[in-house]
């Protein structure tokens, strides 16, 4: 899996296309990710909570979305912006499906000991900004920033 790279307005930024039910691969966008982050000088707690949402949101993509979607991580000076999206079948109650252990995993997904319901809690447990967008049919857009702090080099 490769990663496309560009710059946007002072920012930094990397893609990830991830396909729907591609476990085998679940994953790999994530460490890529996370070892880009610490190649730009970000210290390894901040890289690790990116790493866990980008792992998180990944996933999501893989069990839920009907025909995948993309992860772009985008640096500048105080923030890591990370943007999950899909345009799959949406997420009915955005409030019920953030509760911890709640899920609407696949049979397929829960038999390889995934979707225990905790992917979304992660995602909004590392960030320091969290938002989800979602609309029944159209599909759903994740975003959470992560506060460089002070101890990153660049």
């Amino acid at each position: 899996m490769q990663g496309s790279a560009y710059a946007r307005e002072e920012a930094l930024c990397i893609e990830f296309d991830v396909r729907a039910g591609d476990v085998e691969h679940g994953g790999m966008a994530s460490s890529q990710i996370k070892a880009a982050l610490k190649q730009f000088g970000l210290s390894e707690p901040v890289a690790r909570r990116a790493g866990i949402i980008a792992f998180e949101g990944e996933m999501n993509l893989i069990v839920y979305s009907d025909s995948g979607g993309t992860i772009r991580v985008c640096v500048d000076s105080e923030y890591i912006e990370i943007t999950v999206q899909d345009f799959g079948p949406g997420i009915e109650d955005v409030d019920l499906a953030l509760t911890p252990g709640y899920s609407t995993a696949p049979a397929w997904a829960t038999d390889l000991g995934f979707g225990a319901g905790m992917g979304l809690h992660n995602m909004e447990k590392n960030a320091d900004r969290f938002e989800i967008h979602s609309r029944l049919d159209e599909g759903t857009t994740i975003s959470c920033w992560v506060k460089r702090r002070t101890d990153d080099s660049s």
